[in-house]
């Protein structure tokens, strides 16, 4: 025994990361849509919207500024809420995550290396998006709003991650994950200022954005770049909005998480393909 050694729980947390980002690069329809997709979106809206602008109470920002900052937020959603909803659900129908929870590996460091790849995700996404938005298309960086937009990054991923983790333990099956991910956040990104501008939209339609924390994330996020917005533009009460989200997601994720896989799920993969890691030693 003395010449063993189990590995730190840092080197254990680090090394689910680590894993869980390979697992994703390995994914390439996953590699399209969580990062390839928002550029796409990017350019093409860009090429066909970018000399108009958006009015605001404060004035006139160039609109292919303000698809960046929407946009990075879309691509920092797809990475946490998008990619939780549906990978996990998947290797729980498959039996891996029945099998993680029969290691000595505690299960929270399982949770958190999912969660923490998906944010490493979502912070490459976004400064992808942004240096494209600052090379491309005039976006403006000013350093006292730095801390503002990092904060609103940090307290968005955190809430979209729970949420993600939450559709994650209620959906019956992997088969049905998808489709409740997708369901839920793409209609709300037509009504969050995401693909399109909504100036003055019917009240009822207005509401369904205020409800929900994918317009305050955009909102707040793009208050870091727009030039007509002074410094340091913090938006709390937006903030505060959507880490209540965040909490209530973790509550439920917590509570009905299940690490068997259901009835109605799909069967248990019989391949021979080796186990995978508990951690590193």
């Amino acid at each position: 025994m003395s010449g063993q050694t189990f590995p730190s729980t840092a080197r254990l947390v680090l090394g689910q990361i680590r894993y869980q980002l390979l697992l994703f690069w390995r994914v390439p329809i996953a590699l399209f849509f969580t990062l390839l997709f928002p550029l796409m979106v990017l350019v093409l809206f860009n090429a066909l919207f970018g000399d108009t602008t958006v009015q605001t109470p404060d004035g006139n920002w160039p609109i292919r500024q303000f698809y960046t900052g929407a946009l990075a937020v879309f691509t920092a959603v797809s990475a946490t809420y998008t990619n939780l909803a549906n990978m996990v659900p998947i290797r729980r129908d498959e039996g891996v995550l029945k099998r993680w929870r029969g290691t000595p590996l505690p299960t929270w460091v399982y949770v958190t290396g999912a969660i923490g790849s998906s944010v490493v995700i979502a912070l490459f996404g976004v400064v992808v998006m942004l240096t494209l938005g600052v090379v491309a298309y005039g976006l403006e960086v000013e350093p006292g709003k730095l801390p503002a937009a990092a904060i609103t990054f940090v307290v968005g991923v955190g809430a979209f991650a729970a949420l993600g983790m939450a559709v994650a333990a209620l959906v019956p099956s992997a088969s049905s994950a998808s489709a409740v991910a997708n369901a839920t956040i793409l209609p709300l990104a037509f009504v969050s200022n995401v693909f399109v501008v909504l100036e003055q939209p019917p009240r009822w339609l207005a509401l369904i954005g205020d409800i929900f924390p994918l317009k305050p994330f955009v909102t707040s996020f793009q208050d870091a770049f727009n030039p007509l917005v002074p410094a340091p533009a913090f938006n709390w009460p937006e903030l505060g909005f959507i880490a209540l989200w965040g909490l209530a997601g973790l509550v439920v994720a917590v509570r009905r998480f299940r690490w068997e896989p259901s009835t109605g799920g799909r069967p248990r993969r019989r391949s021979r393909r080796v186990a995978e890691p508990v951690g590193e030693s």
